[in-house]
């Protein structure tokens, strides 16, 4: 199968991103709020230092199985819409239109609506407000939509300006969670002695099956590690820069993500973080008392805003690619003449983003978003399997152990899926998500795909 070819036309957007605004859109994008929520629920499945660390190692070296794979595709195809490209080059035209199907009927809207909610509660957390009580959990839902339609004026001004408030809440999100790792290991550290990292694997600390489900959340604190490759046709030098980005953002992500874990145990022990919804307030207060849970709330806050943003500069391009290829409505793929942004993606993204945070709650709405999008990350990083048979594939950098590293993480992707399909809890949920991606099948013949 040959590839498909680049649309003609002035209709591509300007290549103004360089290597550190890459860098920003991939740590921006991936860390959110589950480096802040997640350590309580893995602790609390595998209660033991070391199989809290190993968990946090095997979820990191998942990602960076798939940010490698990624670094060799996008600097071979380095084309607005990233994953969408690489699925129509590797598997054709259909696999590329579920995808896109899928980002608009769910991921799309349910990654902001998700990410959204979670700086709704803690801005109104900074203002002294209980988001959980009346009326103010159903301000909420307002603030969140406020918040989608605020980052898409940033993104509507074109790729520079939302590139420039991604660099900036990433550094202030980045810089607080370091902040947090120095006052814990300066501060917290002395006064325990270390006393929580031992016994390193207390008994009945490590199971298989806890092993398993506490991955999974360790997974959902690295997404968004391919969302840099939405807005490839956007990097500057793409072949040199894309590899590059893509390995140091998703390298400094798991060093954070690490050293915030030394970080806590440094300050409380495994069953103390089990019991904490929110671990780095919990620390921070212990060590500057209420100023520290207020400084979480607001780092929270920022580093959510920065995903949001993040969210809204990388999907829509996913509109924009599928527009060109005529594969969705034509002005879809519109360029502003002035800000040079595919701006009417951009509001349609924001639009179906504020139609589903009005709509639904966040734990809908993040495990909507993850059974639909796993599928197609294993079909993104698969397509190297494919890619690599074509003669016009000319990567300016290759994976290291081929074909282990995309393997594995195509193997952790469906093993996802498989265990969302397998828990009872999930089962349902996770067959209706997967229901409406497939329902884009009927979709293709009866639309686009009758017209070929």
């Amino acid at each position: 199968m040959s590839a498909t070819p680049p649309p003609a036309g002035g209709s591509r957007l300007p290549r103004q991103l360089g290597l550190w605004s890459a860098v920003a859109v991939l740590i921006g994008s991936t860390i959110g709020s589950g480096i802040f929520r997640s350590p309580a629920g893995i602790a609390d499945r595998l209660p033991g230092p070391l199989p809290l660390f190993a968990v946090w190692i095997t979820g990191g070296l998942f990602a960076l199985c798939g940010a490698l794979t990624l670094a060799e595709i996008a600097g071979a195809r380095p084309e607005t819409g990233g994953i969408y490209v690489f699925i129509r080059d590797g598997w054709g035209r259909l696999p590329a239109f579920l995808f896109g199907w899928a980002e608009m009927a769910v991921i799309r809207a349910a990654s902001l609506g998700a990410i959204s909610t979670t700086f709704a509660e803690y801005l109104l957390r900074v203002l002294g407000y209980d988001p959980s009580l009346a009326p103010y959990s159903d301000w909420v839902h307002w603030v969140a939509a406020a918040a989608i339609l605020v980052t898409a004026v940033f993104n509507y001004r074109g790729a520079r300006t939302g590139a420039t408030v991604q660099n900036l809440t990433t550094i202030a999100k980045y810089g607080g969670l370091l902040f947090i790792i120095v006052l814990a290991l300066a501060l917290g550290l002395p006064q325990t002695g270390g006393a929580n990292f031992t016994p390193a694997a207390p008994p009945g600390s490590f199971a298989v099956g806890a092993f398993g489900l506490a991955l999974v959340s360790a997974l959902w604190a690295f997404d968004g590690w391919a969302d840099l490759s939405f807005v490839a046709g956007e990097v500057k030098d793409p072949r040199r820069t894309l590899p590059r980005a893509l390995i140091i953002g998703t390298l400094a992500v798991i060093a954070i993500y690490l050293l915030a874990n030394v970080a806590y145990l440094a300050v409380m022990s495994v069953d103390e973080i089990r019991a904490s919804r929110l671990v780095a307030a919990d620390v921070a207060q212990r060590l500057l008392g209420a100023p520290g849970v207020v400084f979480v709330a607001v780092t929270v806050m920022l580093s959510t805003f920065g995903t949001l943003n993040g969210t809204l500069l990388t999907g829509p391009r996913i509109f924009f690619a599928l527009a060109e290829d005529k594969l969705f409505f034509q002005p879809v793929a519109r360029v502003h003449p002035r800000f040079q942004s595919p701006y009417v993606a951009i509001l349609m993204t924001a639009g179906l983003g504020v139609a589903f945070v009005m709509l639904r709650t966040f734990e809908q709405l993040a495990d909507a978003f993850v059974t639909a999008i796993v599928p197609f990350y294993a079909l993104g990083v698969a397509a190297i399997f494919r890619l690599r048979r074509q003669p016009d594939y000319n990567p300016p950098f290759r994976v290291p152990l081929y074909p282990v590293v995309p393997l594995l993480f195509v193997a952790a992707s469906l093993y996802l899926l498989g265990n969302a399909l397998l828990d009872p809890s999930s089962r349902w949920a996770t067959a209706g998500t997967l229901g409406v991606c497939l329902l884009g099948i009927p979709v293709y013949y009866l639309t686009v795909g009758r017209r070929r």
